[in-house]
């Protein structure tokens, strides 16, 4: 806002300065012909310093307010390393399907003047039919990563039917946890409160995520609707429950020490010391606080797992699957062979994923 408004003052000062009469144009100062060129100069000169003052000030106040970005997660340096190991692989383009449509940043919550954004996919040409929605959280270790990486997997399942939203959240450069949580839930509520708009049906939402995204997933699978995970965004009287839950890789305890027993070296922070602003041996308490496994109950969301050939990545996998049977709460494990970590991103493991992952949805959500 206060960018935009020194943009505002810049562009009034320069129409004013545009208006100004050069000193032989004046009825004050007839016949001072002589004047004109020097005039001429002092205008050239305002014109830049009014210019120069504007990109400043602008400048400034970008700076303060930028959001920390970390790229150690992006498509590109994914894919390098990737097709090194596999040269076969491909990354997965994003392209709309037909019979999809797309609307792109659309602000679904705000803290003060930080504005957080989805990206809708929709089914086309159901008429007034409802859609099961998927909530899509990307990976990146919840400190990288952006909502687009997400797009291919959205499109084809908008293209089999689903309501499917690309959702930012807050990472750990920017906010630690649990804010990323609180995010996620406002989108969850948004697409409650929003429902009759884009026709989805507020009774079967499902969240996906991979990596960090897919223990993000879990949580919100395990924790619907309970008080001290939902921050206060918009729409608190709307359910933050989920009615299924995709993991694709993602870990569900965080004290297992695949996860827990990397701060060896202090200039080194893990991923999660990042999110959690503390090591397991610092506060180990918010580390099993923020662990998926810790909150199965009666309640949890039925559960889809796809995992890499990579253990440490099915950390707390196989006990929550143990408290999920002694409830007779429905899970599914399916392990892609030979697959890299970011296995989704890529062709040939996306349509294997995609079909795993529709052959769940399909039993839950229709």
């Amino acid at each position: 806002m206060v960018k935009s408004f020194y943009s505002q003052v810049g562009k009034v000062i320069v129409k004013v300065i545009v208006k100004l009469p050069a000193v032989s144009d004046s009825p004050l100062f007839p016949g001072l012909d002589h004047m004109r060129r020097p005039m001429k100069s002092i205008r050239a000169l305002l014109f830049t310093s009014i210019g120069l003052l504007v990109v400043v000030l602008s400048s400034l106040f970008s700076q303060e307010k930028e959001i920390p970005r970390d790229t150690s997660f992006t498509l590109n340096n994914t894919a390098q390393k990737v097709t090194k190991q596999y040269p076969h692989a491909k990354l997965v383009e994003a392209k709309l399907p037909d019979g999809v449509t797309c609307q792109e940043d659309i602000v679904y919550a705000r803290y003060g003047e930080r504005e957080l954004h989805l990206d809708l996919f929709s089914p086309r040409g159901k008429g007034n039919e409802l859609s099961p929605a998927v909530i899509l959280i990307h990976g990146g270790g919840w400190r990288s990563g952006y909502r687009q990486m997400e797009w291919p997997m959205a499109q084809h399942l908008a293209a089999h039917g689903y309501v499917t939203a690309t959702v930012e959240y807050r990472l750990s450069g920017e906010a630690l946890y649990p804010a990323g949580i609180y995010d996620l839930k406002a989108a969850i509520r948004w697409m409650r409160a929003n429902a009759s708009k884009f026709f989805i049906n507020a009774d079967k939402i499902a969240v996906y995520g991979c990596s960090a995204g897919g223990e993000l997933a879990a949580f919100l699978g395990t924790t619907g609707d309970m008080k001290k995970f939902e921050g206060d965004l918009g729409y608190p009287e709307y359910s933050s429950s989920v009615q299924a839950v995709v993991d694709v890789d993602g870990i569900v305890d965080f004290t297992n020490p695949a996860e827990s027993a990397k701060d060896d070296d202090p200039k080194k922070p893990s991923a999660g010391k990042s999110w959690f602003g503390a090591s397991f041996k610092e506060q180990p308490e918010i580390w099993k606080e923020a662990s998926p496994i810790n909150y199965v109950d009666k309640s949890t969301s039925p559960i889809l797992f796809v995992n890499s050939s990579l253990e440490r990545y099915h950390a707390g996998r196989d006990e929550m699957i143990a408290h999920l049977n002694k409830l007779g709460l429905y899970s599914e494990v399916h392990t892609i062979p030979d697959s890299p970590h970011p296995f989704w991103l890529f062709h040939p493991w996306f349509q294997p994923t995609l079909e795993h992952i529709l052959k769940f949805l399909n039993k839950r959500l229709k």
